[in-house]
């Protein structure tokens, strides 16, 4: 960590539904979090989110406008304020240019999603890695991916290869969404990141290489039925997420590593209609003698993903299962976290998806601060020691189960 004393002030980029989130479980431990700063391009959104952490725990924060692409006006901002931490809860667009402020002003750097160019639909953490030496240089240091998946998907990894296993060889995250906004379309965090992620060629890791599949809008895709706790039954959907890529580095022994998805037949079928007429494009096309983005369109069409707190209900049911061997034995363990959309509204104003999200933000910045993880470097969270995270995720309000389970088939 670096040489500087912490003194419990955090600077929060972003004002959507997962920094409305985080914003709020700071400003519930103020024995970490002395002082929180909000800042975003839009004021209104960081004001509103503000107004609402003052009624609920009449406690102030303060807010700031910031261009999170301009990093001269963010170091400006860090340096006025002197955070401890950036907390980046902006566009993964943004991350390197966050990560570049962060590294001129000597602050640390936690986020939820690893950069994304704007111009092409493809995720992947080598950018954020080549940081690692400047990082390590300047005394400070960046945790990636510190949301639920990628995040807590990660932790119950680091947990599992800790405690319960003594080799992981067989890794399915399962994430189910079984609640329902009301919406006839909508999708539940920023829709071009939404949908440039689902619409993507499918990877999973199997045998010391990358598998490639169709995507879930394709001919061809990957399903099966898994019957989660407390939803049910749900078909689930093969897909790529950014957490396998460090996982398969970081957690030895693992044979196959898969990341499956629910989604509606609804939903597929809005999808690849939207599809099929162009809308998901992310290429500028002439309309009118001006320049637009399709995807960018879309986006002010659909609903803002911050307001479907206000009539979702259900669960969402997100964990791991994970096959390997315990004292020459082959065991199989099932973590996971059961969230209701209406508690998370009630407790913060927001959906569920965002919510488990936005705690995790905070309890990754909530280990920097308290010094309960300490380094140099830039890091992917399965490499931090995961008990006081897992501690944490009890604490404030994402609990998780262990429990024995199948082995999930190997064609599923």
């Amino acid at each position: 960590m670096s040489n500087k004393e912490n003194h419990g002030k955090i600077m929060i980029i972003g004002a959507g539904g997962v920094a409305a989130v985080a914003a709020h479980k700071c400003a519930q431990v103020p024995e970490v979090f002395k002082e929180i700063l909000l800042a975003s391009r839009t004021l209104s959104k960081c004001e509103a989110i503000q107004n609402d952490i003052r009624k609920r725990y009449g406690r102030d924060i303060q807010t700031a406008q910031v261009d999170a692409d301009n990093v001269p006006e963010l170091v400006s901002l860090i340096d006025r304020f002197q955070p401890d931490l950036v907390l980046n809860l902006a566009l993964p667009y943004q991350d390197l240019h966050i990560m570049d402020a962060c590294l001129a002003a000597g602050v640390h750097y936690v986020d939820t999603a690893n950069y994304e160019p704007l111009d092409e639909a493809h995720f992947e953490y080598s950018w954020q890695w080549t940081y690692q030496e400047r990082f390590k240089e300047k005394g400070i240091m960046a945790v990636l991916g510190s949301g639920f998946d990628p995040g807590v998907t990660n932790i119950f990894t680091a947990y599992a290869s800790k405690h319960l296993f003594d080799e992981i060889n067989y890794l399915d995250i399962l994430d189910c969404n079984a609640g329902s906004h009301g919406h006839v379309f909508a999708t539940n965090f920023n829709p071009e990141i939404n949908i440039r992620e689902v619409t993507q060629v499918v990877r999973h890791w199997e045998d010391g290489k990358w598998v490639e599949t169709p995507a879930i809008i394709d001919e061809g895709s990957i399903h099966f039925t898994f019957d989660y706790p407390v939803a049910g039954a749900k078909e689930s959907y093969l897909l790529y997420h950014e957490e396998l890529e460090s996982l398969v580095l970081n957690i030895k022994g693992l044979k196959r590593a898969r990341f499956w998805m629910t989604f509606s037949e609804n939903y597929l079928t809005h999808l690849k209609v939207l599809q099929n007429v162009g809308m998901t494009r992310i290429d500028a096309v002439n309309y009118e003698g001006h320049a637009v983005v399709p995807i960018k369109f879309l986006k002010a069409l659909l609903p803002e993903p911050a307001s479907l707190g206000t009539s979702y209900t259900g669960k969402t049911v997100i964990g791991n299962i994970m096959t390997g061997k315990k004292d020459g034995k082959t065991i199989t363990r099932y973590i996971y976290n059961v969230c209701d959309h209406a508690e998370a509204f009630k407790e913060t104003g927001t959906q569920a998806i965002a919510y488990t999200t936005g705690v995790p933000a905070m309890i990754g910045a909530m280990m920097v601060l308290t010094g309960a993880w300490q380094g140099t470097g830039v890091y992917n969270i399965e490499q931090l020691d995961p008990d006081a995270f897992m501690e944490a995720l009890n604490t404030h309000g994402l609990p998780w189960q262990v429990v024995e389970h199948a082995p999930l088939p190997d064609k599923a």
